[in-house]
């Protein structure tokens, strides 16, 4: 038997972290890698303000159950991986969210990743000491 089970989904990038978001209407369920959200970010209350925003933003906050599955970087690239995915699967839920996201910036994509290593160089940039004798 098939279930009628509305999902909406969104893909979201930040530094070397990619998170895919599935939201379903429900009671405000919140679990990042089947883990609750706030033991998953440890309650750093910055991190989980910060991917909530979108949300908050759009008065759904209670209104989805959100699972999500992220991976790569670290704890600040994947809550704003999050918060990408959760702006995008909004703008799914209802295209009238996507002038209230564009406006505060919830859609853009943040493309800044750390810059390589260069040969003579002690990391992207710094250079040896310059010696003048």
């Amino acid at each position: 038997m098939p279930t009628n089970k509305i999902e909406y989904k969104g893909l979201g990038r930040r530094k070397s972290s990619v998170a895919r978001v599935c939201m379903s209407p429900g009671n405000g369920k919140f679990t990042v890698n089947k883990i609750d959200l706030n033991e998953y970010f440890s309650n750093n209350i910055f991190l989980i303000q910060n991917l909530q925003q979108p949300l908050a933003l759009t008065n759904t906050l209670k209104g989805f159950n959100i699972e999500v599955k992220v991976t790569g970087g670290g704890f600040q690239g994947q809550s704003g991986a999050i918060r990408l995915g959760i702006s995008r699967a909004l703008v799914n839920v209802n295209a009238d969210y996507k002038k209230i996201l564009k406006k505060e910036k919830m859609l853009t994509r943040d493309s800044r990743k750390k810059e390589r290593k260069k040969f003579g160089k002690y990391g992207a940039r710094r250079s040896p000491q310059f010696t003048k004798r």
